[in-house]
């Protein structure tokens, strides 16, 4: 649209390209940098095959050949803004590949030949030059295509060494320019000419008359003026036949109203086809024109824009009006009675617009940045052809106006009223934009989602406003498949599915609130080959892993994905790539988790089921550790051991408060008469040096008969238990008639501690013997006693045998099981 801002970068262009073309084919070695490194002097130690050599931003004063001599490669040279003040290019003799020299921006002010016939770039300009610093050698440089220039002063005999040179751009710098002989740029043949005048001089204006006589494309920078408007030098009629340029460019104007009405009138009837003006003030008073003479200019702007020209683009950037008193709506008449397709009106503090009042030609506006309000363009008809219409940042307000505003725009494909103030209510009346429009961009808007049921049914490509988008609005779900849909920088916490967005090929999802997608997100949206995911809360989870792999199989087309896109929790995995994911299998494959988990855990119930009905770990874990500590280890017993083992006839276990019991009713009654067997009372059997422990857990396993005494006293200590608990199990399977349980009074079963089973199962099953009330059935009782004592028992055991150590046990045990 805008071919001018283009064609003055072919310097920087052609330093690209030979750029590109070194690196692809040399090492980085190649290229030496310098710049910024205060250097006084061009170093000596210049890689020799260097191609690209940067000295620009030094303390460099003056040149020598020999750091150039051995760079017999050298192609690029940079030496802008050192202080030079000469220049001889005999320096670079030697320097035969050299294509690039760029000596912009220093202090020379004089210029030593001969000229280099190889150089394509030359770049002279913002020197210190009084005249152009053309030599005659120049003239042999047919290689030349760009040449800039610096000088105060310009000759028409300036340029004949290089009138016959076909160049692409001719840069000049004019600062504190003070004399120009008309015709002078008339001599050059180049394609571009860029010319920068001083900024707080008077523009001489032949500058301008004969640069569009000169070039295809011409960029003026600094065009002021603040004579009167009657010294100004208006253009000659002759002059039309002689324009050349198709493409200009005025950057950084400031003058008069009267001027620019006259420099448009000029480029209007010339063959300029593209016009830029950028940073235009035009002001007043109007001199000393009249308005007998100021109105006949309007009135043959007028004339003129109504006829068909050579101009199809117009743009104004950045507009500043200093002219107070003069009527807008004449010059918003012009702009829109204008026989162009492009125009645009760049921030210009402009407050409206009218509609043409014939069917327009216009297939481009721009009315960015500027004041329009939701009365432009009410019930215009006339801008049938127009395609693209950019609105963004203006003061639109109501989308349904907006909307109603481009229903009659039948081939409107493109309109983005970003930026604005844009809402709709539900209760407004349906807006009904035109069905060619196929882009949109509603962004920066305040719209919320019933301003969804506006959008265009042939939309393609469609940006939605962000922050006050929660969830896909329903008025999208009548759209017909557009293939780019942007919702970035919105709310969203799901990612919206493709259906019925068969088509959608691009998808923006960056910042929002958006979780990983689902796994059979590509069934759902085969098309989609771009979806940047960046600065969502993504966590490392079983959904993120199972999208992974379809991603991978999908060939990784989705751009952005997953490199740039580093999951939020948890946060030992912040900052790890997406495709560097681990792996979890076992935590999201529900049948394998179930396979390697419910084993253990079966095994897990199985073994607390069994805790909660048999006694608990901590007691068997105390009983056991005493029971070891106390129980020498088998390989410490010798065989000849064995047999003695078993010292004792019976032991006898009780609680301190049944002692009264077992000391007076046992002792007359089973020591003395025939038979009799000799209990363990203290203090025979007592120890010395044992420690307690020891003490209660032996008699147990040395004796070969045990006497229990229950009642509702023996159930609480924990130590008779552990008498009970030994002496049962130190019993081999055929001898069970050691074990003998005599019942002093009945235990009821719920003062019985859970924890000791083996005391309950004793008690469930007799037989046992029974302490009678009676006085009449206790003789009966120890004829039982005695003889349930004497069953199996040896004969080596009679009442006189181990007198002195067997009352210590049963003594012992009276003390403990308090």
């Amino acid at each position: 649209m805008r071919p001018l801002t283009n064609i003055y970068v072919f310097a920087c262009v052609f330093t690209i390209v030979l750029w590109n073309n070194i690196r692809s084919t040399v090492e980085n070695e190649l290229i030496a940098n310098y710049s910024r490194s205060l250097l006084t002097d061009v170093p000596k130690n210049i890689p020799v095959h260097t191609l690209v050599l940067d000295l620009s931003y030094n303390r460099i004063s003056a040149l020598s050949a020999p750091p150039f001599i051995y760079l017999s490669d050298l192609q690029v040279l940079n030496l802008s803004q050192p202080p030079l003040r000469e220049l001889d290019f005999s320096v670079f003799i030697f320097n035969e590949d050299l294509e690039y020299l760029d000596l912009s921006h220093n202090n020379i002010l004089k210029v030593y030949c001969p000229a280099l016939a190889y150089l394509r770039h030359l770049d002279l300009s913002f020197n210190k030059f009084t005249a152009l610093p053309i030599c005659q050698e120049f003239g042999n440089m047919f290689r030349l295509e760009y040449l800039g220039l610096s000088a105060t002063v310009i000759r028409r005999s300036d340029f004949r060494y290089i009138k016959h040179l076909q160049l692409h751009t001719v840069f000049l710098t004019l600062e504190d320019f003070s004399l120009y002989e008309p015709q002078s740029l008339t001599a050059l043949k180049t394609r571009s000419l860029h010319i920068v005048f001083g900024a707080n001089q008077n523009f001489n204006f032949s500058l301008l008359y004969d640069g569009i006589s000169t070039s295809e494309n011409l960029k003026i920078v600094n065009l002021r003026y603040t004579l009167s408007y009657k010294d100004f030098p208006s253009p000659s009629l002759t002059l039309l036949k002689k324009i050349k340029t198709t493409a200009l460019m005025l950057d950084t104007v400031d003058l008069q109203w009267a001027i620019i009405l006259q420099i448009f009138l000029l480029i209007w009837y010339s063959p300029v086809e593209h016009l830029t003006v950028r940073n235009l003030t035009f002001r007043g008073p109007l001199g000393e024109l009249t308005a007998y003479e100021f109105l006949p200019l309007l009135s043959s702007l007028e004339q003129l824009i109504s006829l068909d020209g050579s101009m199809k683009t117009l743009t104004l950037e950045h507009v500043r009006n200093k002219l107070y008193y003069f009527n807008q709506e004449i010059l918003y008449r012009q702009f829109s009675e204008m026989n162009i397709a492009n125009l645009t009106i760049y921030d210009a503090y402009m407050p409206h617009m009218l509609c043409p009042n014939r069917t327009s030609s216009f297939q481009y506006l721009n009315f960015s940045h500027n004041a329009l309000t939701d009365e432009l363009f009410q019930n215009c008809g006339t801008l049938t052809d127009l395609k693209l219409l950019i609105l963004q940042r203006n003061k639109f307000e109501s989308l349904s106006k907006v909307s109603f505003m481009t229903s009659r725009m039948k081939l409107l494909k493109y309109s983005p009223p970003s930026n604005n103030l844009l809402s709709h209510d539900a209760a407004d009346v349906q807006c009904p934009p035109p069905e060619s429009l196929t882009e949109l961009d509603l962004s920066s808007n305040e719209l919320t989602p019933p301003a969804f049921e506006c959008l265009p049914v042939n939309i393609k490509k469609l940006d939605l406003p962000p922050p006050q988008i929660t969830s896909v609005p329903k008025g999208m779900a009548e759209l017909k498949s557009p293939p780019q849909l942007n919702l970035a920088s919105n709310r969203l916490a799901d990612l919206p599915g493709c259906p019925p967005f068969t088509s959608l090929e691009f998808l923006n999802i960056e910042m929002n609130l958006i979780p990983p997608p689902p796994a059979d997100f590509f069934q759902s949206c085969p098309r989609v080959r771009e979806l940047p995911p960046r600065h969502n809360p993504f966590k490392c989870s079983c959904e993120l892993q199972a999208f992974i792999p379809p991603e991978r199989r999908s060939g990784g087309k989705l751009f952005g994905w997953p490199a740039a896109s580093p999951p939020e929790y948890p946060e030992d995995l912040r900052g790890t790539q997406l495709k560097d994911f681990p792996p979890r299998e076992l935590a999201c494959n529900t049948v394998l988790l179930l396979v390697t988990a419910l084993p253990p855990t079966l095994v897990l119930v199985a073994v607390v089921a069994f805790l909660c009905i048999y006694p608990p770990p901590p007691w068997y874990v105390r009983m056991t550790w005493q029971w070891t500590q106390t129980k020498p280890p088998p390989w410490h017993n010798h065989p000849e051991e064995q047999e003695t083992v078993l010292q004792f006839p019976p032991f006898i276990s009780y609680s301190e408060h049944d002692s009264l019991w077992v000391k007076n009713a046992p002792p007359p009654n089973l020591e003395k008469g025939e038979g009799c067997v000799q209990l363990c009372q203290p203090p025979r059997n007592f120890i010395p040096g044992k420690s307690i422990v020891e003490n209660i857990i032996n008699p147990p396993e040395k004796s070969y008969k045990s006497i229990f005494v229950l009642s509702p006293n023996f159930a609480p200590p924990e130590w008779c238990h552990y008498e009970l608990y030994f002496a049962h199990h130190k019993l081999p399977p055929q001898n069970s008639n050691s074990l003998i349980l005599i019942l002093l009074e009945p235990i009821p079963p719920p003062i019985i501690p859970a924890r000791y089973h083996k005391l309950k199962a004793l008690m469930a099953t007799p037989p046992y013997l029974e302490w009678p009330k009676e006085r009449s059935k206790r003789a009966l009782f120890w004829a039982n006693l005695r003889a349930a004592v004497s069953i199996n028992l040896p004969k080596s055991f009679d009442a006189n045998e181990e007198e002195s150590g067997v009352g210590s046990a049963s003594s012992l045990s009276h003390y403990v099981n308090n």
